[in-house]
């Protein structure tokens, strides 16, 4: 009798878990697409402007998904290849999560996504919410610029619309809807009359998600139809008066798509030329600086929440201008850290800058101190936790060994290698969210692998222990035992990204790296619990019968 109550109560324990699998990642991915900034409600003020323009206007073309390689490649972008010789360039370095929300945020903000306020996924149309955080195009309406946008038709609801003066939106991300922003741009570039303009050109990207990645031919033909397009933006330009940016907002793996931390989503190129632009190969970038530097050519503010510098080496500046910057920044980087204090409700920071130094780092690593010290304090209860969870069933696991429960335990290894061969090296994923296409790509996708896995493994660990010639009671036994070790060896990243992250996204963004992994892990849990309490059942009709 008491046999059976430990069956059922196994079966029970099942349900649970796929019920809380269910529930717990459902309820991460929904708190990382509701993330807002901790200056959310509380935005650091902007300061006055900098002044005297360097620039007639600012041309920032954005070339969706643009990868390094793909940029340097002469024969592929001929026309960028003659505009970086004449040109500032440089690598930009981002950060994750490398989607384009995010991306477009950080440069119009100048924060890193974590405080930038911008989505932190690439929500529906219908659900993008407006930017909170002073940008370029709120610093120079409050200037009196003229500003203008063509392009992808999220746009229209990042940008505060009150701050842009004239736009073209679409919905098309291909090669013929890059044909119609740049048609729609070619009055507002000969008409010279807006300071700003955004020009955005998606036919990359679409490549890169829709037409086999950047390792298809398809690929470098979409970024030659876009430099051709960029050629064609430039040469309505006066280049001695007139400054060009070319950059994108992320990369792509090979295999296509990004949002991940692999290295080569993390990097983008970045020239730019014309009035004000002292010409050269200069040292790798971030993509923060960006926004700072937009500023500095349009004579704007600082937008005030940026964590960036402008790039004052590849500007044409006298002392005194780059005096009057670093002072600038000085001052914009003390409302940021007094606003991210205030919004953390943390003790005032006092914050020594020595005359002539880069105020920039001082401030940041400020401001770094004080997330790091409320996530440790976070993390340390948390840590324990996880660590008492994983400790705990390996010592009743050790304590009870034997010779079925090591074929048990070999099953639930087996499992994990025959799930991990299939989704790393058969489906060449990735282990980051550069590989979810959609939530119904991972979950369908984790769900059949897991499924597939799970029955090699079972029927392994059942033929090795002889369970279908033995009683129904054993063979349903061993089973749910084999279950429940393969759910405790899910449960070790699960607790890892517990212990770093917590249950849900709240204040700050999460180590997207051991996140994803607790996911993936929780998905494939739904499916073992689930699967595990048919093959049990089948396990005990096969020894029955």
């Amino acid at each position: 009798m008491n046999k059976v109550r430990w069956i059922v109560l196994g079966v029970i324990a099942c349900l649970i878990v796929a019920a809380g699998a269910y529930l717990w990642a459902s309820s991460l991915m929904d708190s990382l697409y509701a993330y807002r900034s901790p200056l959310h409600n509380s935005p650091p003020p902007a300061g006055a402007p900098l002044g005297q323009p360097l620039t007639r206007r600012v041309v920032f073309v954005l070339i969706d998904a643009l990868r390094v390689d793909t940029a340097l490649k002469p024969e592929v972008m001929p026309f960028l290849h003659t505009l970086r010789a004449r040109g500032a360039w440089a690598t930009v370095h981002s950060r994750a999560p490398s989607y384009s929300d995010p991306g477009y945020s950080v440069l119009m903000i100048g924060a890193w996504p974590d405080l930038s306020d911008g989505p932190a996924m690439n929500a529906p149309y219908e659900d993008t919410l407006p930017w909170t955080q002073d940008n370029l195009f709120t610093a120079a309406h409050r200037a009196g610029l003229k500003t203008a946008v063509s392009g992808y038709y999220w746009f229209e609801k990042l940008i505060p619309q009150e701050a842009v003066d004239a736009h073209f939106y679409t919905a098309g991300e291909d090669a013929a809807a890059d044909r119609a922003v740049v048609d729609a741009a070619r009055p507002w570039l000969e008409g010279g009359h807006y300071a700003f303009m955004l020009i955005h050109l998606d036919q990359v990207d679409y490549a890169g998600h829709h037409e086999g990645g950047p390792r298809d031919p398809r690929w470098d033909a979409a970024a030659r139809r876009a430099d051709e397009l960029l050629r064609e933006i430039v040469s309505s330009l006066d280049l001695a008066r007139d400054t060009v940016i070319v950059i994108s907002d992320h990369g792509q793996i090979d295999r296509g798509g990004h949002g991940g931390e692999e290295p080569i989503v993390l990097i983008e190129p970045f020239v730019m030329a014309g009035a004000g632009v002292r010409a050269g190969k200069y040292p790798d970038i971030q993509q923060v600086d960006i926004a700072p530097t937009v500023a500095v050519l349009l004579g704007t503010n600082l937008p005030a929440s940026s964590q960036g510098r402008p790039l004052v080496e590849m500007l044409d500046l006298s002392e005194a201008q780059k005096d009057a910057i670093r002072k600038a920044l000085s001052l914009q980087q003390a409302l940021l850290l007094d606003a991210y204090l205030s919004a953390l409700a943390a003790r005032p920071a006092n914050v020594h800058v020595e005359p002539g130094h880069d105020p920039l780092g001082a401030y940041q690593a400020m401001l770094q101190q004080v997330r790091e010290s409320r996530l440790k304090r976070e993390r340390l209860p948390r840590f324990v936790l996880a660590a008492a969870l994983a400790l705990i069933p390996a010592l009743i696991l050790f304590r009870k060994r034997s010779r079925d429960l090591v074929w048990m335990l070999g099953g639930a290894l087996l499992y994990m290698l025959l799930f991990h061969f299939g989704y790393a090296v058969l489906a060449g994923r990735t282990y980051s969210l550069s590989s979810v296409a959609s939530a119904d790509d991972i979950i369908l996708f984790t769900a059949g692998a897991a499924a597939v896995s799970l029955i090699m493994a079972w029927l392994a660990t059942s033929l090795g222990l002889g369970l279908f010639r033995s009683t129904s009671r054993r063979a349903a036994e061993g089973s749910l035992a084999m279950v429940f070790i393969t759910l405790y060896l899910l449960a070790l990243p699960i607790l890892w990204s517990f212990a770093l992250n917590g249950v849900l996204i709240t204040w700050t963004l999460p180590d997207f790296g051991s996140m994803f992994l607790g996911f993936l892990s929780t998905l494939q849990s739904l499916i073992v619990a689930a699967l595990g309490l048919l093959l049990t059942g089948l396990a005990a009709l096969v020894a029955r019968f």
